[in-house]
């Protein structure tokens, strides 16, 4: 009896230690930069160009790292990614929505391989298409990576509203991968995905932490899905230009560069900390994890129908439909 008494006390401090463990918050708090913020009577709006190369950062907003139960690291990089600029579409667009065998093939394409396993278990697979409404900023002029170290520098920088749209079954399918982020890419790259502006808005004079600090919001067929001030990204655009250049020091950083500087709270996408915790614990693969996700609710994510408007105060609106 007294064994038996032991064993439950013991099961029942175990049980406990396992809860605190998964719910325990993060250990550092993301905050966020110091912004020199611009007014934006003061600038003019000049002809957004279709981009010669694009670049995402991830994790820039503290709720978009809470909902995506993702670890920060104030010393180390956020996730930076490539996009293709054929990507890009404007206002008014019809995006489509890609098939299985479209995502199966980009997966293949990423991971030589994948898509036997994927054809045979997924062949259905959708593409879990969110959304995620963000500032952009162009670069102006070609920038020497020298320059990013000098804490006085201020590029000159053309800020627009976007939407960097994302298949999540693609990102999931890089979980734990070594290329993790050419994942990302590959999910945010499909045609269409890229809506931006057709303008972008200059200061007259730049700061080497300014940005224009605007409400962006999402709104899916009316609804408000996401709303957030762009004085909350922990980073600032310098920042990200060093980021980008240290991912990728081959790229040069050129006139037409344009840079999409990740998403606050409130996409389609989320997950409790402590359940990414607890798949963790049980060795959970990505095919475990995609099939979940796959088959729990997913009627926040696009379909077809759905009209997606992103849009910024002084930096305009931009609406896509999503078709097949």
């Amino acid at each position: 009896m007294k064994a038996a008494l032991i064993f439950v006390i013991l099961l029942l401090i175990a049980a406990v230690a396992l809860v605190l463990y998964l719910v325990r918050p993060l250990r550092l708090k993301p905050t966020p930069a110091d912004f020199d913020c611009y007014d934006l009577g003061q600038g003019a709006y000049v002809p957004l160009d279709l981009p010669v190369q694009a670049f995402g950062v991830g994790l820039s907003y503290a709720g978009h790292i809470e909902e995506t139960a993702s670890e920060f690291d104030p010393e180390g990089a956020p996730p930076v990614f490539e996009k293709r600029p054929s990507a890009t579409a404007r206002t008014g667009a019809e995006v489509h929505l890609p098939t299985a065998e479209e995502l199966i093939a980009a997966a293949a394409a990423v991971e030589p391989g994948l898509g036997a396993p994927l054809r045979a278990d997924f062949a259905d697979l959708s593409p879990l298409l969110d959304y995620e409404v963000e500032m952009g900023f162009v670069l102006l002029e070609d920038i020497d990576p020298t320059q990013l170290d000098d804490p006085t520098f201020a590029p000159r920088l053309g800020y627009f509203i976007a939407n960097d749209l994302s298949a999540r079954s693609i990102a999931i399918l890089g979980e734990g991968r070594p290329n993790r982020l050419e994942y990302w890419g590959i999910s945010k790259s499909f045609a269409g995905f890229m809506p931006v502006a057709d303008r972008a808005w200059i200061p007259e004079v730049a700061s080497p932490s300014g940005i224009p600090c605007v409400e962006i919001e999402t709104l899916v067929n009316g609804e408000l899905r996401q709303r957030q001030s762009t004085s909350n990204m922990i980073y600032t655009p310098v920042d990200m230009l060093r980021f980008i250049h240290s991912a990728f020091p081959d790229a040069p950083l050129v006139s037409r560069t344009i840079v999409l500087t990740g998403t606050p709270g409130g996409v389609a996408m989320q997950t409790p900390r402590w359940l990414v915790r607890l798949a963790d614990l049980l060795g959970l693969g990505r095919f475990k994890k995609l099939s979940a996700k796959l088959g729990g609710d997913r009627s926040r994510f696009l379909e077809i129908g759905d009209t997606v408007t992103v849009r910024g105060q002084g930096l305009g609106e931009v609406s896509v439909t999503i078709g097949r």
